[in-house]
C-alpha cells in the first residue's frame, strides 16, 4: 500500500497505493471544505494544477447537503466529479475551533450547528458513518484536537480519551466495509496523535496508535497557535515513533517554509487553507516569498505573479490586472490568484519529491528557504 522510494536523512519519498490512484509523496493536499475548493476553482481546475489529493470536510458535509444526499447521489467522487483520491477529516477539528458551541463526552460531542444551532451529535461510529457515505478514499479517526492552552492534565485524559475513542473507529469502518450498500469498501483509516506540546504525551501516544498498525498516522493539533520552532520540536520528537512504513500526515500545516521543515522531519502528507485563503485576499505565493497585489506598485506591472510559473494564470494575466479585478471586486480576481497558489505549493511538492529522487533535497530547501528569507527583507 505504501511504498518507501528513496530516503534523505528522515525525509521520505514514497507512493501510496489506494482504490482512487497512487499519491506520490511528500503530497499537499487542496482544501475543498464544502467539496469545493473556496475561488471558483473546479475540478478541471484541479487536474490542470497537479492536485493529487482533495480534502473535504466531514463536519459541513454532513450539515449540508447531508451525508446521506451525497451517498444517494453515488458518493463525493461522483458528486464534484473528481476521479482521483479524497481525504475527509473526522470533524474532530470543530470539536476545537467550535469550542461554544460544543460540549464532549466519552460517547462522542454535542454540537449545535453553526448553521442554524440545531443539535447535533457525533462520536467515532457517527463520524465514520458519515465518511462511509461520503466515500472517501481515507477517512480520519475522530479525536479531540485540545487547545495548545490545556493543561497536563487535561491534555493526558483527552488524549486517552481519542484512544478509547480510534479503537471505536477501527471496530466501526471494520463493520461498514463488510456492509453491502457501502460504496467504497476499501476506505482506509488514519489515526492521529495528540498530546498538546507535552512531548512525553505525544510520544507516548505515538507508540500507543502505531499498534493498531493502521494504514497511516497523523500529527494533529499542531500550526494552532504554538511557535513555529516548538512546532518543529513537537514533529522532530514524534516522527522517529510512528511507523517508517507508513505514510505521516501533519494536520493543517502549513507555509511552504514549514512544508519544507517538515519534509526533513519525516512528513508525507500535508494540507492547509492558507493557499486558498490567502489567494482569495489577493495574497499570492511565489519562488521569492509572499507578495500582496493590492499594493499600488502594482498598478503598471504587466509582468506574471512568478516569472517562473507555468500555471494557467502566470501563463496568461499581469499583475497589474489582478489588481484591478480586485478593486473593482471582480470574482475572477480570487479564481486566478487560488489558481495560482494551489499550482504554487503542488509544484513545490512536485520538486521536493524530484530533490529527494535525486539526493539532493539538503540543497534544494536551503535554496527555498534562502529565496523565501530574501524577500522577507525587502
Amino acid at each position: 500500500m505504501y511504498k518507501l522510494l528513496k530516503t534523505e536523512g528522515m525525509a521520505k519519498r514514497g507512493q501510496f497505493e489506494t482504490v482512487h490512484g497512487t499519491i506520490q509523496t511528500p503530497v499537499f493536499m487542496n482544501v475543498g471544505t464544502a467539496a469545493a475548493i473556496k475561488g471558483a476553482v473546479s475540478t478541471e481546475d484541479l487536474e490542470k494544477i497537479k492536485c493529487q489529493v482533495e480534502l473535504s470536510n466531514t463536519y459541513h458535509l454532513h450539515l449540508r447537503p447531508g451525508d446521506k444526499v451525497v451517498k444517494a447521489l453515488g458518493g463525493l467522487h461522483k458528486f464534484m466529479v473528481w476521479d482521483k483520491p479524497i481525504l475527509t477529516d473526522s470533524g474532530g477539528f470543530q470539536v476545537f475551533s467550535l469550542t461554544t458551541l460544543r460540549k464532549i463526552k466519552e460517547e462522542g460531542v454535542y454540537f449545535s450547528s453553526h448553521i442554524d444551532g440545531r443539535k447535533i451529535f457525533m462520536g467515532p461510529e457517527e463520524s465514520m458513518e458519515i465518511q462511509s457515505n461520503l466515500a472517501s478514499t481515507i477517512a480520519m479517526a475522530f479525536d479531540e484536537c485540545p487547545s495548545s492552552l490545556a493543561d497536563r492534565t487535561y491534555i493526558k485524559n483527552s488524549v486517552d480519551r481519542t484512544t478509547r475513542w480510534l479503537e471505536r473507529c477501527i471496530a466501526k469502518m471494520k463493520e461498514l466495509n463488510s456492509r453491502e450498500d457501502t460504496i467504497n469498501k476499501e476506505q482506509l483509516l488514519f489515526g492521529i496523535n495528540q498530546g498538546g506540546t507535552f512531548k512525553d504525551i505525544r510520544i507516548d501516544h505515538a507508540k500507543r496508535i502505531s499498534e493498531y498498525d493502521l494504514p497511516g498516522y497523523s500529527i494533529g493539533g499542531l500550526a494552532v497557535g504554538e511557535s513555529h520552532e516548538v512546532m518543529y520540536d513537537i514533529i522532530e520528537n514524534v516522527v522517529p515513533h510512528l511507523p517508517r512504513n507508513k505514510p505521516t500526515y501533519l494536520m493543517g500545516v502549513g507555509t511552504p517554509a514549514n512544508i519544507l521543515e517538515a519534509v526533513d522531519r519525516g512528513v508525507d502528507f500535508f494540507d492547509c487553507v492558507l493557499p486558498a485563503r490567502n489567494g482569495r485576499h489577493a495574497n499570492v505565493y511565489t519562488n521569492k516569498g509572499k507578495l500582496n497585489l493590492l499594493n499600488a506598485k502594482y498598478e503598471l506591472d504587466d509582468t506574471p505573479i512568478d516569472d517562473e510559473c507555468n500555471c494557467p494564470t502566470c501563463q496568461r494575466y499581469s499583475k497589474a490586472y489582478i489588481r484591478h479585478l480586485f478593486k473593482a471586486k471582480e470574482m475572477l480576481a480570487m479564481r486566478l490568484c487560488v489558481i495560482h497558489n494551489l499550482y504554487f505549493f503542488n509544484n513545490m511538492m512536485e520538486e521536493i519529491r524530484n530533490a529527494l529522487d535525486e539526493g539532493r533535497f539538503g540543497e534544494y530547501k536551503k535554496m527555498r528557504l534562502e529565496g523565501f528569507l530574501e524577500n522577507d527583507k525587502k
